[in-house]
């Protein structure tokens, strides 16, 4: 609105220098003259004052919009940019930090323990956790386990039989359980694999019958004193050889338990 009004304000005064140069001047000579010269000096003058700006302007306008295209360009760069994958190389060297402590765990109570995965991608179970299967050889009991991960990398065996219906319908022989050798093994694993199911049933039962303790001996039978005699009541497998004994016998205070141990065995009271 500004440039419109210095533009008709140039042209008032053409207009008025016309008609003094007419008005003044009667030679046509000089007339055409003095006419030509104030048209080429307003010519002069708009093109300074109009033309020139507007050709700058434009050349700005020109520049700030190469300059937006480029910070567009620039973000949309960086915005499609890909973090790479760096689990990759850490997956597999995280399975077998997995992998070492699920097989001591299970050789603890079963020395000669292999095992395989039956997830696809364990990596994903242990990083978020859940529960993994797994198959299990070389023990006879068991022949499958869910191994539970939970977020405080805590690692937690469930092991089960799992027989087809054929097999069941088809085996008529008795079941032969074969010893396990004697080979170092983790107490606390012990317990919790072998020994804490069997020992909290049995404590349930003697002491609703008004026991308060009981001795697991050295071969794993599990006996009350009743009069003058010892009776056994069941067994625990794979007792850890007495060497293991005092570790066994922190483990069990830690349940609650108050642990004495013999000779011949470790008597447990409560």
């Amino acid at each position: 609105m500004k440039k419109k009004k210095s533009l008709w304000s140039g042209v008032s005064l053409l207009i008025v220098a016309v008609l003094a140069i007419m008005a003044f001047f009667r030679n046509d000579r000089l007339q055409v003259w003095l006419l030509a010269a104030s048209f080429i000096v307003w010519a002069l003058w708009a093109l300074l004052a109009f033309l020139l700006p507007a050709l700058h302007e434009q050349k700005q306008e020109k520049l700030r919009e190469e300059r937006r295209r480029k910070r567009e360009a620039e973000a949309k760069r960086i915005n499609a940019f890909t973090v790479p994958d760096i689990t990759d190389p850490v997956g597999p060297v995280l399975l077998r930090h997995v992998n070492f402590r699920v097989s001591a765990y299970l050789k603890s109570a079963y020395p000669d323990a292999t095992w395989e995965w039956c997830e696809e991608e364990p990596e994903k179970i242990i990083a978020r956790g859940g529960v993994g299967r797994i198959r299990l050889f070389g023990i006879s009991d068991f022949n499958y386990a869910d191994v539970l991960f939970d977020q405080q990398a805590n690692i937690n065996c469930s092991l089960m039989k799992v027989v087809p219906m054929a097999e069941l319908h088809s085996e008529s022989a008795a079941l032969v359980t074969v010893p396990q050798p004697r080979s170092p093994v983790d107490p606390q694993v012990w317990y919790e694999v072998k020994g804490r199911k069997v020992l909290e049933e049995l404590i349930v039962d003697l002491n609703s019958r008004g026991h308060s303790s009981l001795t697991i001996k050295d071969n794993g039978d599990v006996c009350i004193q009743q009069g003058d005699t010892e009776k056994p009541q069941t067994a625990v497998e794979n007792l850890p050889e007495k060497v293991y004994w005092p570790r066994l016998a922190k483990v069990f205070e830690r349940e609650g338990l108050a642990a004495n141990v013999k000779d011949d065995g470790i008597i447990l009271s409560w």
